[in-house]
């Protein structure tokens, strides 16, 4: 069986129980985050093989993170500890609409100082996906793992996805994080992008333009997420395909963008990209959006990826 890995930071999403700016709120609830780790557990439920590629601080959230992905058959062999710096944490904030604000705290945190000789164990195969963000890419040991990480997959014939999920407030400043996106594009084989993260990421406003300058480099299949106006999928060979969004009741967005990459790649994973046709697009496109309007009726990330019957 072909594995997903998923390489990034791993850290507790302490989501606000009452709307309104985080400042403002006093009731806290803790859930399992971080991208890569959200992925990784949208395609284990779905009954597929997914690893987590990740440090964790040798504390108790680490620990509760470690059991939460034991508990959803998630790969841990490559989820290290330290005592060098602690578990990240990241405090969320929702307005009226579900719409999110985080506040992280990782200056730094154990995720950041994952080591490239950590990752150099990884068994990477031919039909394996490794998925990473942009979250891990900032100044630090994570980074060189990442771009270890990418070049032994792709040596192996693994394929490789980037979300680069842009969250600014963890950055010096947005040309950084946007620039550092731009070199790491053209690395991955599928690249998934919000609309609003098109725009900021390419400076063209109109969509189809905007995701097919995207076709750089190793770049074969692009997906653009456009919350209730659905998704479009974009090939090299000039197809694409869209499929509206199903609708739902709005509780929590967290972890939306994550489900719907991760039941893409649960999907793709093992299969080649050369088969790809409109149909097939279009039934992973109506796949993704379901689990995306599953995950936004429900609170947190983890806690709510849906399961297999619930999506296919």
């Amino acid at each position: 069986m072909n594995t997903l890995y998923a390489i990034g930071e791993m850290l507790i999403d302490f989501t606000a129980q009452e709307t309104g700016a985080l400042e403002e709120a006093v009731t806290f609830r803790k859930n399992a985050g971080g991208a890569p780790a959200n992925v990784a557990v949208c395609v284990a439920k779905f009954g597929k093989r997914a690893c987590v590629v990740t440090k964790l601080g040798k504390d108790p959230f680490g620990n509760f993170l470690v059991d939460t992905l034991k508990r959803e058959n998630v790969c841990t062999d490559y989820v290290f500890r330290t005592e060098a710096a602690n578990t990240a944490l990241a405090f969320v904030s929702r307005d009226e609409r579900g719409e999110r604000s985080f506040s992280f705290y990782r200056n730094p945190s154990a995720d950041m100082l994952l080591t490239e000789e950590e990752t150099a164990a990884i068994p990477f195969a031919k039909g394996d996906i490794l998925h990473f963000c942009s979250v891990d890419l900032c100044d630090a040991p994570v980074r060189q793992a990442t771009v270890a990480a990418i070049g032994r997959a792709r040596k192996a014939g693994a394929r490789i996805s980037f979300d680069p999920n842009l969250r600014y407030s963890l950055w010096k400043n947005a040309e950084d994080l946007l620039s550092t996106v731009r070199q790491f594009l053209p690395l991955a084989d599928l690249v998934k992008v919000s609309d609003e993260e098109l725009f900021d990421i390419t400076g063209v406003s109109r969509e189809e333009e905007a995701a097919r300058s995207l076709f750089t480099g190793e770049v074969k299949l692009v997906f653009v997420t456009k919350g209730k106006g659905g998704a479009t999928a974009y090939l090299a060979d000039g197809t694409q395909v869209s499929r509206p969004a199903e609708s739902c009741r709005v509780v929590d967005t967290t972890g939306a963008g994550d489900s719907f990459i991760g039941t893409v790649l649960y999907q793709l994973l093992g299969a080649p990209f050369a088969a790809l046709t409109e149909g097939a697009l279009g039934e992973i496109l109506q796949k993704a959006n379901r689990a995306a309007a599953i995950v936004v009726s429900r609170e947190g990330a983890i806690p709510a990826m849906p399961s297999q019957n619930e999506v296919f």
